[in-house]
């Protein structure tokens, strides 16, 4: 089956549909007029394939056209995947991972729908509830309280893109049963006429128990940092949606390019850290905890295909490039920021400088 390609149009006067996070609702960006998700799917279901059948024909006609001019060899046609847009005739290239977009002549978002079919297509989605004004007045309070951040940054550092992206992850569910044997010390210390005497007592320290995970996510683009990708979490699975195409206008969305096999060791990595962390906090009591052994067994892992929402943020100052990230849903932003070397030589020559003060003042005594 082709690649399919969806313009969410208003029945009322056919303008362009963008999901708005605010109300939840598909918004013409004309008339104003505003639809629930439901409906929309309900009115494109047939359009939807009478396009596919639409599209099967063209291909089996190009099938047998020959071309006249220089064609893609094949390992540039297999990264690469053109599109019509079907509101202005527009050719849309887009990589192997893109699976919406806006058409770069009328603007109007496209859903590359194909990319997002059969065993490629996500179970859940999570819709945007922040727009883009939240992610800039977000981006503004990032800068506070950087004591080493260059004063010029501020108002000279201009945003060169913003883009909302619906990033793929994948998130996992496992099953923990874990053991672990520590050795816990009790110090106490108390004089003895001209003796400090220390005691110090040994005990054997046994811990077992079982966890349970829901949804750890990872990433499954390598287009996007994972620094950035986790440190955006957490976000609030209870506002999951079943997957539809209805929430992609107005946003980009990339498909995974790393399957759930390739990503499976970065949640194992992080479930096994969470278990033996919580095995670690229940050892209290004691003045030093040393690990003997520790064995825990992960069981029943199972990966969901769902696609969160991001804000993207690239900005430019003095020729370099800065990333930022904000979660979509929360308003947690992370990102990169420039360190002002000046303001770091004069922090530290203020710690040192006093400090060396008095240790002259020591040898002098």
């Amino acid at each position: 089956m082709a690649d399919k390609v969806t313009n969410y149009q208003c029945p009322a006067c056919t303008g362009p549909l963008h999901f708005d996070s605010a109300t939840g609702k598909l918004v013409c960006d004309y008339c104003g007029s505003a639809y629930e998700v439901a409906d929309i799917e309900a009115q494109y279901a047939a359009k939807q394939k009478k396009a596919d059948s639409a599209a099967e024909a063209d291909q089996k006609k190009a099938a047998r056209r020959k071309a006249a001019a220089p064609v893609w060899d094949e390992m540039e046609a297999a990264s690469l995947t053109s599109y019509t847009c079907t509101t202005c005739g527009a050719e849309l290239v887009c990589d192997a991972t893109t699976a919406a977009t806006n058409c770069p002549y009328c603007g109007n978002p496209t859903v590359l729908g194909g990319k997002l079919s059969g065993k490629l297509k996500p179970e859940y989605i999570l819709p945007f509830k922040l727009d883009k004004n939240a992610a800039i007045a977000q981006l503004t309070h990032y800068y506070k309280g950087k004591a080493f951040l260059p004063k010029a940054f501020k108002s000279q550092n201009h945003i060169a893109e913003l883009q909302g992206v619906y990033v793929p992850f994948w998130l996992y569910d496992a099953e923990a049963d874990a053991r672990g044997s520590y050795e816990g010390l009790t110090t106490e210390s108390h004089r003895e006429g001209d003796y400090n005497v220390t005691t110090t007592q040994h005990y054997d320290v046994r811990r077992e128990g079982t966890a349970v995970f829901t949804r750890v996510p990872v990433d499954g683009s390598s287009k996007m940092p994972n620094a950035h990708m986790d440190a955006i979490e957490p976000f609030d699975y209870s506002e999951l949606k079943p997957f539809s195409t209805a929430y992609l206008p107005g946003f980009l969305a990339d498909r995974y390019d790393e399957d759930s096999n390739a990503c499976a060791e970065r949640a194992r990595t992080r479930m096994l850290n969470s278990t033996a962390q919580a095995l670690h906090e229940t050892t209290h009591g004691y003045s030093e905890v040393n690990t003997l052994h520790e064995d825990i067994n992960l069981s029943k892992l199972k990966a969901h295909y769902a696609l969160l929402p991001v804000w993207m943020l690239h900005t430019r100052w003095k020729d370099n490039d800065f990333l930022f990230a904000m979660n979509g849903q929360t308003g947690r932003l992370i990102g990169d920021l420039p360190v002002d070397k000046a303001k770091v030589a004069a922090w530290f020559a203020a710690i040192s400088l006093p400090l060396m003060a008095f240790l002259t003042w020591l040898l002098y005594l």
